[in-house]
């Protein structure tokens, strides 16, 4: 199975707890950004368009345990900015750890070797390393050559050292179904990642490049393509069907921004980290006093082409736990992925 079982046993939890309680919004994933400074400039990235002051700002170990403690989400990504800039970036996650939270480090890979030292495998922690395309595609994404290259041996090292690692890959409109699955195909075989993270861009408002992102249908059309004949069994992908199905627009969902909330040096952020609408100072203010239903494609001009995890993944993470046919076809799909990557993986290695 691509995700720990361990991660799926407690989320699963996590989300019966919730239903049980009769709290129809909660958290399932913290989205946390201790500083929005990096040491890239990438033209679909809206962080690093803060002013400088703003830049240098930094959460500290304690906001950040306390944001999580907050929540209660049991799994906690870790983004920005550069994680790795922040110079207790390893005490986050270590005292994330210690409480039991899954914590995904998202970085770009260009510090990832020099401060491997830092931390400890351990299958509640996992590197999350930002690889958009092959050689040429992901470098000119986050516009500096070499930087493929860097990833590239970050993730053989940690690996190496016994670290689990996924990734997490961003499609833009330059992309197309071969571009797609060149590059999960050298993730899945040739890197050997434990799992893959997916996403159709979206158009940051502050972000420099905007006429680059995917739109809803060459979205739906692309991945549709790169999916066809079972395609995307063969990946160690980290997402429910139901959420490959809609990105394929097989099906469509409401948006549950809620289900990933975001923390950063400005407080709680309304809607999501892809948008920006104000800021709440605490997570029960977030919850109660955002207009949920103000948000997500036909509800606000602003969503019109988003197809992200943020908003659309907890939609069908809980579809999936309240169907009892939606759950037994989510386990039918683990076990028949397993079955076709273990062939492709004989087959790999000559049995």
């Amino acid at each position: 199975m691509s995700v720990p079982l361990r991660q799926s046993l407690k989320v699963s939890a996590h989300v019966a707890k919730q239903l049980l309680r009769g709290n129809r919004k909660f958290a399932l994933v913290l989205q946390l950004e201790p500083l929005y400074q990096c040491n890239l400039e990438c033209a679909g990235c809206g962080k690093i368009q803060h002013p400088e002051d703003v830049l240098r700002r930094r959460l500290t170990v304690q906001q950040c345990v306390d944001a999580v403690e907050e929540c209660g989400a049991p799994i906690v990504s870790i983004a920005g900015g550069e994680p790795l800039i922040h110079k207790e970036i390893h005490q986050i996650v270590e005292a994330l750890v210690e409480r039991g939270k899954f914590v995904y480090l998202c970085t770009n890979a260009i510090l990832m070797e020099r401060k491997l030292d830092l931390f400890k495998p351990s299958p509640y922690f996992a590197w999350s390393v930002h690889i958009d395309g092959l050689r040429e595609r992901h470098d000119q994404s986050v516009c500096r050559s070499g930087v493929f290259d860097k990833a590239v041996a970050a993730v053989r090292e940690a690996k190496r050292r016994g670290f689990r690692v996924t990734t997490n890959t961003t499609f833009f409109v330059q992309d197309n179904a071969k571009t797609i699955r060149d590059v999960l195909d050298f993730l899945n075989d040739e890197l050997e990642v434990d799992t893959m993270q997916i996403a159709p861009g979206y158009a940051y408002e502050k972000a420099p490049d905007q006429e680059h992102f995917l739109g809803v249908e060459r979205t739906r059309a692309i991945f549709r393509e790169a999916f066809a004949g079972g395609r995307r069994r063969r990946w160690r992908l980290n997402h429910t069907p139901l959420y490959l199905d809609f990105l394929e627009g097989r099906l469509d969902f409401p948006c549950t921004a809620w289900g990933i909330p975001c923390y950063s040096v400005f407080g709680w952020q309304r809607p999501c980290y892809l948008l920006a609408d104000g800021y709440a100072s605490s997570y029960e203010e977030l919850l109660e006093e955002t207009d949920w239903d103000s948000y997500g494609r036909g509800r606000n001009p602003k969503c019109a082409n988003c197809m992200a995890h943020c908003g659309y993944e907890p939609t069908a993470v809980l579809t999936t736990a309240t169907s009892p046919r939606q759950a037994l076809r989510a386990v039918t799909d683990v076990a028949a992925s397993q079955f076709v990557q273990i062939r492709a993986s004989r087959a790999r290695n000559g049995g």
